[in-house]
């Protein structure tokens, strides 16, 4: 390879490291909210708030954003469930932020989380008989 061409090839790595830095610099935070773990301490799900959107994360992948936090700590809440009913023990833990912002949006409508909660509950569960 020629001197020319080593100039030129570390040039690129330079700018490209450089766009790297920026992307990341310039990247909205992303905040952790809950998390549902097993006996082992093992990540089943978690909820994290980015760029306005609650995202919900399940067996490494994202299962789903919204904006409605009462919507996201309801599924983590069933996955939980879930779990149980099949024999594992989990562990959920999350925010107050979280649990406040569900709050405050069941109430809105008139409900109590509980409520929101076995409403979406059916509709999942229609939704799955159909």
């Amino acid at each position: 390879m020629s001197t020319t061409s080593k100039i030129r090839r570390d040039q690129r790595r330079r700018q490209e490291k450089q766009a790297a830095n920026k992307a990341a610099a310039t990247a909205s935070p992303v905040e952790p909210h809950a998390e549902l773990r097993d006996p082992q301490r093992a990540l089943l799900a978690g909820v994290v708030r980015r760029d306005g959107e609650w995202v919900l994360g399940m067996d490494g992948r994202i299962a789903g954003q919204t904006h409605s936090a009462a919507h996201v700590l309801a599924m983590i809440m069933q996955a939980g469930e879930l779990h149980e009913r099949n024999g594992t023990p989990v562990r959920l833990i999350y925010s107050d932020a979280l649990r406040d912002a569900a709050q405050a949006e069941v109430q809105e409508k008139g409900q109590t989380f509980d409520e929101f909660k076995a409403e979406l509950a059916a509709v999942m569960a229609a939704k799955k008989d159909s």
